[in-house]
């Protein structure tokens, strides 16, 4: 036998879901973002080879700016949502 759920139930189950997405409040979008950062350095280690080709070994950066979060669609600032979006990377 087959439980349909209650429409009270349908909403919250909707309400936790969206409120879980970032989306963007100009376009729509909720599936690409750009995250931008101001002032960075990056250091990369090379290791020469005895053919005379490199190969990376190992990449750093310090971030010594500001980050930004922005819309991949419209380009909007969503700066805001920027928290959100560091707890939810995996």
């Amino acid at each position: 036998m087959e439980v349909t759920p209650k429409p009270e139930q349908d909403k919250r189950r909707q309400l936790r879901q969206s409120m879980t997405l970032i989306k963007c409040p100009h376009c729509g979008n909720d599936t690409d973002f750009v995250e931008v950062a101001d002032d960075v350095i990056l250091t990369t280690h090379y290791h020469q080879n005895r053919d005379g080709s490199f190969t990376q070994e190992s990449d750093e950066s310090q971030i010594m700016g500001e980050i930004k979060l922005y819309c991949g669609e419209c380009n909007a600032d969503l700066s805001r949502f920027h928290a959100r979006f560091l707890e939810m990377l995996f």
